[in-house]
């Protein structure tokens, strides 16, 4: 006989058309009605899912919280999922999906004794195929996802999806999720009717969206239809019930790949909320790894408490209507002061392990202005850093005080900057200087103070409409009439043709998700050089007419060169900082955005022959569309010529979407749809009798870091570069006591490529966890060598492949262990 399992659901949107408040309300309403039901009618189950929505519950109506534990435990109520809450798919790192199960596991197992083995997100805007290996290492067996809408994942809807190293769950991709209040039965008819013959289905049903969840009606007519119907077995149900029937069936088709595209207007919309999740995940792990380094030495104590609010805050950030920025502007705005705290919170515990860290460093010696720069990365980082301090005194003379850089005693490169104060005195001080840092510990940097006669001017370097910037390793040409990047060479190889970085406007539509493409087409324009008087005067410039195009810094350590643009009403400054060692271009853009219905996107276009397109996702590399279409990617994106092994990376500060076509690279910076404006029929997308506020006006700031040489070198080192970058080394003034010891390096890994996904506490106990991931999709070996500990291990990964360790500090072993860490 065929059966059909029902599942009884309330799809409850936390933030979405409305702020968090009434979210909780929403939840307190339905899952009073819920629990009610459950008693009422013999065999009924309701499932639900969401860390989040039960702690409201936990906080707001512990008598029903109470209750639903003890339905829990008699099998009418399901918790299903077992994810914090349902994030977007795409965005989020490795890491963060990581700690949506953890903490969803944790929680669940504690309050209520369950431990769902299929996992959940059927509202959620595409799915990276990073999912599988984390899902797979978690104890899931299966997916249950609605989007993409249409069936290239796989006939009837179920299939077995493989992740990047081979692990495997099962998935099916549901029709819908809801149904409208009292109709529940018309839908299932309907799907029974479109389904003859199929010998086994799944239906979900129940209102959503607000909540909402199942009505006496609909559990009256379902009651009815299941005594009715005898050719079928109608039964409510689980998904893992319906997952465990489906296993036992027929051998399911594979699908090797992500489950993309979906609403591409989601990778971009509202942008700061984007880039500060972007700047909480590094600030978070990065916190993370110190303050294990200083526990671990016995310097504090490890803050568990302070940093689960602060994941909470993350996960919360990751919801599939708040990172994707299709939410309303009130809850915007909520969006960005719970990122807000969760930074906060993690800069008083970084500045904790700071501290603590600096202990053992000597005191300074007389003159000198005493630099800490931490690197929390278990290999050598080498970079270009930047610290600013103050003066012993005021100096109101005309001479300068420059500050030059040591380590050891020995000169490094180093120049003196603008410093972000405009106060206009010799007093404040902002030195960037180029060193190696080793890897997960204290590093120690001396500033003394040079007095020049006046402060230096940088350079014109402009000859011929060209500045020409060589250094051995990279040449570069910017144009002084365009402000665009003409050249761009390694080692003698060209690999951008010229006009690169061109702002280019496109047009769009008020859809914050743009429901009705995968692509943004066409292009309408682009930002322009302004002329002098124009650019000085959006300069600020009262005393000078400066061109438009001018070098602003230059010393040991780069030249850094600024072109002022405009198109319509809007503006934007280009920075280009060009390293006097290595090939890494670093560009800064500040844009002042004032456009309706339009895309920004930075074209980069490359000389790659026959080039391909991947970057990064949830723990993997993902090959992306090379036509147009619009692709999300994380931290980093790279172009790669089939031809001559040739490439070009791009790393990004919280730019997730971009497209490809003809060898250029498109990052999309910025859109400007109006909030939740959502397609319905044939109407007007936004409502025509009064203004209407648009996503992303205004003043935002992006940076890129390119690079280029063979395919086999970037794509080996750009994951490691992207994190460094992003879990940035932190620098401080600050003068040590002297006093204490210094604390050895946490930890070092003895390869060029392995990546430490995290280091920390575990949840429950005193030991600690290491997290490492292979990026490249090659095999390898590393030592994990633990100073701090007197241990080494030698370590072997698959290609992909996540692994995680038990760091027990008393026993001084490295043991493997779950991904859930034993929960």
């Amino acid at each position: 006989m065929a059966k059909l399992h029902l599942l009884s659901n309330a799809h409850l949107d936390p933030v979405w058309q409305w702020e968090w408040e009434e979210g909780a309300a929403a939840a307190v309403s339905t899952f009073r009605a819920a629990a009610e039901f459950c008693r009422e009618y013999d065999g009924y189950v309701f499932n639900h899912n969401e860390v989040i929505l039960y702690r409201w519950i936990e906080e707001y109506e512990p008598e029903l919280f109470r209750a639903i534990q003890a339905l829990v435990a008699q099998g009418r109520w399901h918790i299903m999922g077992g994810w914090y809450l349902q994030p977007d798919c795409n965005m989020p790192s490795g890491e963060s999906i990581v700690r949506q199960m953890l903490h969803g596991r944790a929680y669940f197992g504690e309050k209520f004794g369950a431990r769902p083995t299929t996992a959940i997100n059927f509202d959620s805007f595409g799915h990276s195929r990073g999912l599988v290996q984390l899902m797979a290492k978690a104890g899931y067996d299966s997916y249950l996802f609605m989007r993409p809408d249409d069936r290239t994942a796989g006939p009837d809807r179920d299939f077995r999806w493989i992740g990047f190293d081979g692990s495997e769950v099962l998935a099916h991709q549901t029709h819908f999720y809801n149904t409208q209040m009292g109709q529940a039965r018309q839908a299932i008819e309907k799907w029974l009717d479109a389904n003859a013959g199929k010998e086994l289905g799944v239906f979900l049903w129940g209102v959503g969206n607000h909540g909402g969840g199942p009505s006496r009606r609909d559990l009256d007519d379902i009651g009815e239809l299941i005594q009715e119907r005898d050719a079928v077995e109608i039964a409510h149900s689980t998904p893992e019930a319906y997952f465990a029937e489906l296993e036992r069936g027929a051998e399911l088709p594979g699908h090797e790949g992500d489950l993309n595209p979906r609403f591409v207007g989601c990778y971009t919309s509202m942008i700061r909320i984007k880039q500060k999740h972007r700047l909480l995940e590094n600030e978070l792990y990065a916190t993370e790894k110190m303050l294990s380094s200083a526990a671990i030495a016995g310097k504090l104590t490890y803050p568990k408490a302070e940093l689960r609010e602060a994941a909470y805050d993350l996960m919360t950030a990751q919801f599939h209507d708040i990172l994707p920025g299709s939410s309303v502007q009130p809850a915007e705005d909520a969006s960005l002061r719970l990122l807000g705290h969760g930074l906060e919170t993690v800069s008083r515990l970084k500045a904790r392990a700071f501290f603590a860290l600096a202990a053992g460093e000597r005191q300074a010696a007389e003159g000198e202005y005493p630099i800490l720069v931490y690197n929390p990365h278990p290999f050598p980082v080498t970079g270009e850093f930047a610290c600013e301090f103050m003066l012993a005194d005021q100096n109101w003379k005309p001479e300068f005080s420059n500050p030059v850089v040591y380590r050891d005693g020995m000169r490094i490169p180093s120049q003196s900057e603008k410093e972000h104060s405009n106060i206009n005195l010799d007093w404040r001080k902002r030195v960037v200087f180029r060193a190696e840092l080793a890897p997960s510990s204290m590093n120690r940097f001396d500033c003394r103070i040079e007095m020049l006669p006046v402060r230096p001017a940088p350079k014109s370097l402009i000859e011929n409409g060209r500045i020409v910037f060589a250094n051995g390793t990279l040449e570069a040409v910017i144009n002084a009439h365009t402000g665009l990047l003409d050249a761009y060479a390694v080692n003698g190889v060209p690999y951008l043709q010229a006009g690169a970085f061109r702002p280019v406007v496109v047009a769009d539509n008020e859809d914050p998700w743009r429901m009705d493409a995968n692509r943004f087409e066409p292009d309408i324009g682009s930002f322009q050089l302004m002329d002098r008087g124009a650019g000085s005067d959006f300069s600020g410039l009262r005393h000078a007419l400066l061109p438009s195009v001018r070098v602003v810094e230059d010393g040991e350590v780069r030249t850094v060169v600024e072109a002022v643009l405009a198109y319509n009403q809007s503006k934007l400054v280009l920075t280009y900082k060009l390293p006097k060692q290595g090939s890494q271009l670093e560009v800064h853009a500040r844009v002042f955005w004032n456009e309706k219905d339009k895309l920004l996107k930075l074209a980069i276009p490359t000389t790659l022959a026959e080039p391909g397109y991947c970057g990064q996702t949830v723990y993997g590399v993902q090959e992306l569309n090379a036509d147009g279409q619009e692709t999300v990617a994380q931290k980093w994106t790279a172009a790669c010529s089939r031809a001559d092994g040739g490439a070009v990376t791009l790393i990004n500060d919280g730019t997730y979407g971009s497209d490809f076509r003809e060898g250029v690279i498109r990052p999309t910076l910025l859109r400007s749809p109006g909030y939740t404006t959502h397609p319905i029929m044939d109407r007007p997308l936004i409502v025509q009798d009064r203004f209407s506020p648009r996503i992303d006006q205004g003043e935002r700031e992006f940076r890129f870091w390119l690079n280029a040489g063979t395919a086999r070198e970037r794509l080996a080192r750009v994951d490691r570069e992207a994190t460094q970058l992003g879990e940035a080394p932190y620098a401080l003034s600050f003068f040590p006591s002297g006093r204490g010891a210094r604390a050895l390096p946490l930890i070092e890994l003895k390869d060029d490529a392995v990546q430490l996904g995290a280091f920390k506490a575990m949840e429950q106990g005193d030991d600690y966890l290491l997290r490492l991931y292979e990026p490249t999709g090659i095999a390898r070996e590393t030592e994990v060598c633990l100073p701090a500990l007197g241990m080494a291990s030698r370590v072997s990964l698959r290609p992909f492949e996540v692994k995680t360790y038990r760091v027990s500090p008393s026993g001084r072993t490295m043991e493997e262990t779950t991904l859930m860490e034993g929960l």
